[in-house]
Formats: C-alpha cells, structure tokens, sequence
C-alpha cells in the first residue's frame, strides 16, 4: 500500500494562500495568548503552518518506523514532494522566505529519514543473531505424556513340577543267573532229622498223630 505523503498538506496550504489569497499576510498574528508570565504570545500564519509541518513529520518517522512500511514509492513520493518544494522557493518571489524554506527543509528530513529507517531495518534482519558465551542454551522442557493404561496380562499357569525318576538298578547279566541257578540245584539238600520220627520214618508211640 502507498503511503501518502504528510508534509504535503502544509505545502498545499502555502500554496493556495499565496496564489489563491494574495492579501493574506503570514506574518500578521491570528490569535494573542496571555501567558502565566503577563506576556502575550503573538501566533502568526507561518508559525501555524510550521508546527502543523513538525507534527506531520512526526507521523512520518512513526510510520517509517513500522515492520514493512516506507516501500520505494513512499520515497519517491517524498522526493518529488521536496524537489518541488525547493524549486518553488529558489525560482518564485512569493516563495522566497524563512517560512517556506523551513518547510522545504522539514520535506528533506522527511525523505532522509525513511532512507535511513529503510537502510537500518535490513541491516538488524541481515546480521545473524550472536550466540552467548558461556552459556549454553536451555533445552527445550518437554512436557511429560501421560503413559497409555497398561491392561495386565493375565496370570500364567505354573508349570508342573518335573520328576525326576529314579535310577533303576542294575540287572545282571543273563549268564550270571544261569550259573546262579545251576550251582543252587547241583549243591546237596541238608536233611533234617525230626525228634519225633523213629527211624524208618515211623513216629514215635508218643506223638499224637495230627
């Protein structure tokens, strides 16, 4: 968006007063203020016209002074506001005074100064920002998740307990029972003698016969 250029209202002004109203007079006063001090404070044409000038030129270094403004149409226009200006003060009679040379001045403020807000804003975006020394930088302070419900897993079965069985005895070898077996029938059978028997194999007349 183009900005319009402020200083050229007092300008404007000057100029329909010098070729619209030729009898008006800029040095006669227009308004008589007592002061505290019993003074009167005589304000003239020209010193209204000055301190609307100031004013504005205010406002114009407060809106150069915002991120993105004063875009190179907004100096060219100040340009031609002060080249214009300055011509009409050295080539016509009418213009020839201190008023209007201040307000001549004030233009050229006006397009030096938003140069400068201009030069200035892109050297502070184009310089990197320094990095502290000897400090190290806070990390950034993660804010803690809730964790996520766990379900609980169900109970596992215990596993049944292992038996171990035990060790079986040795069986001996076939041929060691065999002659085992042999050696027991081939061994004499001890007899035994009963008191009761007489020999022969009769029982004795005394024994009840069962």
């Amino acid at each position: 968006m183009v900005g319009f250029p402020l200083l050229l209202v007092p300008l404007a002004v000057y100029n329909i007063i010098a070729f619209l109203m030729p009898g008006v007079s800029f040095t006669d006063p227009l308004i008589r203020l007592t002061l505290l001090s019993g003074e009167q404070w005589q304000i003239t044409l020209s010193d209204m016209l000055l301190a609307a000038g100031v004013l504005l030129l205010l406002l114009e270094v407060i809106k150069g002074a915002r991120p993105g403004a004063k875009y190179l149409t907004d100096h060219l226009l100040s340009l031609i506001v002060f080249g214009a200006a300055a011509a009409e003060f050295v080539l016509w009679p009418k213009f020839g005074n201190s008023t209007y040379c201040l307000l001549t001045l004030l233009a050229l403020v006006d397009f030096i100064s938003g140069i400068a807000l201009r030069t200035r804003r892109r050297a502070v975006v184009a310089a990197p920002a320094p990095a502290p020394v000897g400090k190290s930088q806070p990390a950034a302070v993660e804010t803690p998740r809730a964790a996520p419900a766990v379900e609980p897993a169900p109970p596992r079965p215990e596993p049944a307990p292992v038996v171990t069985p035990a060790p079986a005895a040795p069986v001996p070898p076939a041929t060691s029972v065999a002659e085992s077996v042999l050696l027991d029938q081939s061994a004499p059978k001890p007899t035994v003698t009963s008191p009761d028997l007489q020999p022969g194999g009769q029982p004795s007349p005394g024994t009840p016969q069962r």
